[in-house]
This record gives C-alpha cells, structure tokens and sequence, in this order.
C-alpha cells in the first residue's frame, strides 16, 4: 500500500523576498550617526537631517553617545535574531511579525543613535518575509487539507466497494482494519467534512459485516445438514463393516462414498470424527475381505519376502575383517530366522543352503583366525565350553517348558559354539 503523508511542513519562501539590506552597527562608530549638544539634547543623523532622539545628562557626550547607540544596536539585535529564527525553522511566524511591528513602530518615534533608515528597510523587508511565509504556510496547509481530504475519500470509496462488491471475507475484513488505521493517521480534513466521511465509512464497515455474518450463518445452516446427513451415512457404513456378502457390500461402500463427497462440509470437528468413524468403518469390511480372499497364501508369501531379506543381509557379513563382529551380527540374523512363520516348501531348501553357506563362510573365518592370530587360545577354549553349557541348559529348559521353537533355538546355538569349540581346541593342540 502506499504511505501518505500529510504532516504539514513549512513552506519555502520564494526568491522574491530578496537579500535583507545591510545595517552598520551604531557602536562601531557612534559619531558617525549622531551627536550631543551642550545642552545634553541626542541628535541623530538621517537622510533627512538631525532628529532629536532623547536628551542626556548623566555624564560626557562621549557617553551619552555610546548609551543611544546602545539602544540600536539592541533593536538590531533582535531583529537579526527574529531573522536567524524564521530562516532556520524554530521561530513563530505569528509572534515574530507581531514583534516586528512593534519594533517598526518604536523606529517611528525613535530613541536611539544609529542607521535608522538601514534599521527600518531592514525590518521592512523581515516584516515581507515573514507575511510571504504566513501565506506560503497557509497555501500549504490548504493543499495538505485537500491531499488528506481526497485520500480519505478514496478510502471510503474503496470501503463502499469491499462492502458492496467483495465475498473475500477474510481479505475484505482485514482491508477494512487496515483502511482504518490509515484513516487514523490522516489530519487536517475540515471538520464536518472528515464527520461526513466516518459516516459514510462506517456504514460501509457495518455493512460488510452484516453480509459476512449472513453468510457464515448460511454456511452454518449447511454444515448442520451435511452432519446430520454424514452421520446417517456412518450408521450404515458401520453396519455393513462386518458383512460378508463381499461384493455387494464393496459395491454400497463405493456408493457411501460418492454421498459423503455430496454432502458437503460439516462443522470441521465434527466432519473430523464422522469422517475417521466412516474410514474405521470401511477398513474394517476391506480388511476382512482381503484376509479372507488372501488367507494362508498371503501369510506364507510375507514370510518368504522376511526370510530373503534375513539371508540377503547374512550374504552382506564380511568375516575376513572384524570375526567378532560377524559372529554377531549372524548369531542376531539366526535367532530372527528362528522367529518367523512358514514358507512355501518349495522355497525351504533354497533359503537354508543361502543361510548355511553364510553360516560356513563365518565358521571358516573363525577356525583360521584361531589358528593364525590367537594368543589366547586356551583361555578361549574354556569360554567357548561355557556358552556350549549355557546354550544346552538353555534348550533343556525350554524343552522341559514345552517351548520347542525356542529351545530349537537355543540348541542351534550350541551346536554352532560346541564347533567353534571343536575348532579352538584344534588350534591348542596343534601350537
């Protein structure tokens, strides 16, 4: 949006004031602009001759001089300082052209030695300047009260047409409120005028709100509708979720949902919890269906797709580096393998040989590490002949549970360390 802005600014006054006229100073040269007579009377000199300006007595004519001079250059003074004020922007321009003229009339009956012709053209032209820069102040404030006037009439003009035209709620209702905090920062607008303007923005506001409550009524009436229908449509579908008449149940779930889309939006709550008791409800049938149409073959293809990707991530152990960590990762694969279900009996042999290949493949690594690099053999032979206990107590316990995939398991496992042992003690033996 673009800024406006309608602070009032002081005017420049134009070339047409001219320079000021040059003013000497009394008490640079008091003799040059009066004098004393004997008998004490204070003449000043102008372009018309002597004019008396006072009478002293109180000491030299040396000091009377100085003392009239003093007085003009006083009024001097001040007159520059009204200038520097007005000419730097802190003076009044009210308040110094009535003190201008009170000076220029202390210049009619005057009462002091000095340039009283340089003093009064002076002043005459600061009185000029000042009355041009009244009135440039005044045509501004009149342009600026019309700037501001215009721009708060397109605001009202653009409010009356969001009010009448726009059914962008959300973007009508902010446009609004930020009309209105620009409205507040315009001044200057005539009175009634500015009163005339409100008015007419205002209604344009009540206006805009009374058509966006009335819609949002309406949609609510709706929503009322479409819930009360959506929930009719969730009874059935719930109904129907443990049917098993297959096909003609699929075929009024399709139908169920081409009426939930033609119902329209609930209150969105609760549109939320209808919609997940409906999903809940067609899953469910869909579920069922699809267990019973895929059964035990399903099942069985799930394990085969477990156990490929058990013997692939075996074929990926790499027991020419850490045997350790090998041994590990296989003995984790094996108690997997032990966990899932069934396969197809044509896959059973193919899956074994992979995993039993995988299974030498580490053994091989293990016995010819043993016999190559292990300094402490003997010491492994008795750790190896404890997990072979542990194993077999293991799989007898699990036996004697009734536990049999678990104690297969366990059984498995000693078996595969009573070889490692085997191979230990081979390695003894023969150092």
């Amino acid at each position: 949006m673009t800024e406006h802005n309608y602070t009032e600014q002081r005017p420049e006054i134009g070339p047409q004031s001219g320079p000021p006229p040059s003013v000497s100073r009394a008490c640079r040269d008091p003799q040059r602009w009066g004098r004393v007579a004997p008998d004490g009377t204070v003449y000043t000199y102008t372009t018309d001759g002597e004019r008396v300006v006072g009478s002293w007595q109180a000491g030299t004519a040396e000091e009377g001089l100085a003392h009239f001079a003093r007085r003009f250059d006083d009024l001097l003074t001040e007159a520059e300082l009204l200038q520097a004020r007005l000419t730097s922007g802190v003076g009044d321009p009210k308040h110094a052209l009535s003190r201008i003229r009170t000076l220029r009339n202390e210049l009619v009956e005057p009462t002091a030695v000095g340039d009283l012709v340089g003093l009064t053209a002076f002043l005459d032209h600061l009185q000029r300047y000042t009355e041009e820069f009244l009135a440039s102040a005044k045509a501004a404030r009149v342009q600026a009260r019309a700037r501001a006037t215009a721009r708060k009439e397109a605001l009202v003009e653009e409010a009356e047409r969001i009010s009448a035209e726009s059914t962008q709620w959300k973007a009508g209702g902010d446009r609004l409120r930020t009309i209105l905090d620009e409205w507040k920062t315009i001044r200057g607008v005539d009175r009634k005028i500015d009163e005339a303007l409100w008015r007419r923005f205002s209604k344009a506001r009540d206006a805009f709100a009374r058509r966006r409550g009335a819609h949002f009524a309406e949609l609510d009436r709706q929503r009322v509708g479409a819930r009360n229908r959506k929930e009719e449509l969730v009874v059935e579908a719930e109904k129907l979720a443990d049917s098993t008449d297959w096909g003609a149940t699929a075929s009024r779930f399709r139908s169920l949902m081409a009426e939930w889309k033609a119902a329209g939006r609930a209150p969105k709550e609760a549109d939320d919890a209808l919609w997940q008791r409906f999903r809940a409800a067609q899953e469910r049938f869909f579920s069922r269906r699809s267990a019973t149409f895929s059964g035990r073959d399903s099942e069985l293809e799930q394990n085969v797709a477990r156990k490929e990707e058990l013997v692939a991530a075996a074929e990926r152990i790499d027991p020419t580096g850490d045997i350790e960590a090998a041994r590990s990762q296989l003995r984790g694969i094996q108690e997997r393998w032990e966990s899932v279900g069934k396969v197809p009996r044509e896959r059973v042999r193919e899956l074994e040989a992979r995993l039993r290949a995988v299974e030498e493949r580490v053994r091989s690594a293990t016995n010819a590490q043993w016999r190559h690099t292990d300094p402490e053999s003997e010491a492994r032979v008795a750790q190896f002949r404890d997990r072979v206990e542990q194993y077999e107590a293991q799989a007898a316990k699990a036996r004697a549970a009734g536990d049999d995939r678990r104690a297969t398991t366990a059984q498995a496992q000693a078996d595969q360390w009573r070889e490692w042992l085997a191979a230990a003690e081979r390695a003894v033996t023969s150092r």
